[in-house]
């Protein structure tokens, strides 16, 4: 029997944990980045240099292959929020994944917002806003704290706390500017504990195999900005409280029409419930998919997904936990400046309960004050015999590593 191919969409250094058990499945893979020197490129059969948003061009080079004879089976973004263009390719080659209308409500905060809303998916209070004159008269009504975010943005860009009158035109116009279609919305500023949740679907039929705890220990010094300094797993909260999520996440995936693939969940537990902040329709990057997940549960998820991805049903025995085991993910806290040297890291790796830790500076690099995700300078993940033990020893790992300064 010949091999399957899968074209993945994404070849960053996250991707790559995927892309290798992609490989390992024995698939020939058609790997798509923007970068030419992206470092999934080595995994790859057939390479092709396009952007990852550009998903109208991919799907036409994909249409191109086949032509040629080259047989597609299914489609994924890896560690990619690509939603769009991974339903541009599954459209034009009639491949499993998520449909354009589906692809549209994940990439646009606003429209999953009415969809949600539409469907009695509980979700923050909402509005969008075309002005500064627009945003001064929403505060003047709902009071203070509130969250702006630009509709189509990623990684945190631009997502602000609001607690004061004199943050909203400089939160309005950055948000507004990191908005690829300027496009800005406010929501309610949800209290209680959040939580990181990823789902498989199968045909209607979910397995909610990601559950984390996130950690906003550093918000009292990054608002307005909202750092997560990563998550852990197994959850404190209870079985009810869990199941509460869990039921409430997978409802909105159904809501927002994901009847097969992933769906990954931001939500939190508010006084009043479980409630929506977003759903993406497609693997998590920070690790979670690729290593967290794994390590908490046993279950190779992303396996899974390429399973579904090439219109193969899930086993039972492959999406049910193997294991509960204490996991946790912590950033690097760094003070801003020029990096002159860096030193131990190759001592944090191999610290105690470590599983993963990697430094994304290096000298000369300039080290920003946090303002969203992609500003991160490097994390761990490391496992325990306790969820407790589990994040002292990535703050431990951590705490190894010493950064040498650029004076004058």
């Amino acid at each position: 029997m010949s091999k399957k191919t899968l074209l993945i969409i994404g070849a960053g250094i996250e991707a790559c944990e995927g892309i290798k058990i992609a490989k390992e499945m024995n698939l020939e893979l058609i790997v798509v980045d923007g970068n030419p020197t992206a470092p999934g490129f080595k995994y790859a059969d057939t390479p092709i240099v396009i952007s990852t948003y550009d998903g109208p061009q991919i799907a036409e080079k994909a249409a191109e292959l086949v032509l040629k004879g080259k047989t597609i089976d299914g489609v994924i973004a890896m560690c990619s929020d690509v939603p769009l263009s991974v339903a541009c390719v599954a459209d034009k080659l009639k491949l499993p994944g998520l449909s354009i209308e589906s692809a549209h409500l994940v990439a646009d905060k606003l429209l999953m917002k009415q969809r949600l809303l539409q469907m009695d998916i509980p979700i923050p209070a909402f509005a969008a806003i075309d002005s500064l004159l627009a945003l001064n008269e929403l505060a003047a009504k709902w009071g203070y704290p509130f969250i702006i975010k630009p509709v189509d943005s990623r990684g945190a860009r631009g997502v602000q706390l609001i607690e004061s009158e004199t943050q909203l035109a400089s939160a309005f116009y950055q948000a507004q500017k990191e908005s690829p279609t300027q496009r800005v919305m406010v929501e309610e500023y949800l209290t209680g504990p959040q939580v990181s949740t990823e789902t498989l679907i199968d045909d209607g039929t979910c397995y909610t195999l990601g559950f984390s705890d996130r950690n906003y220990e550093w918000l009292p010094r990054t608002k307005p900005y909202m750092i997560e300094n990563g998550g852990d797993s197994p959850s404190h909260l209870s079985d009810n409280e869990q199941g509460q999520i869990t039921t409430t996440v997978e409802a909105a995936a159904k809501a927002l029409g994901i009847s097969s693939g992933v769906a990954k969940g931001d939500m939190v537990l508010t006084p009043s419930g479980a409630k929506v902040i977003e759903i993406a329709g497609r693997l998590s990057g920070g690790y979670f998919s690729t290593t967290q997940i794994p390590l908490a549960t046993g279950v190779n998820f992303i396996e899974q997904a390429i399973k579904l991805a090439l219109g193969q049903r899930l086993k039972t025995e492959d999406v049910t936990p193997k294991h509960q085991r204490a996991v946790a993910i912590r950033y690097l806290d760094l003070n801003p400046g020029v990096v002159n040297q860096v030193h131990h890291i190759e001592e944090a790796a191999q610290s105690d309960g470590v599983e993963l830790l990697s430094v994304f500076i290096q000298p000369g690099d300039t080290i920003q004050a946090l303002a969203n995700h992609t500003l991160r300078s490097g994390f761990v993940i490391s496992t325990g015999a306790t969820k407790d033990e589990a994040i002292h020893r990535a703050n431990a790992s951590l705490a190894k590593i010493e950064v040498e300064y650029r004076h004058g």
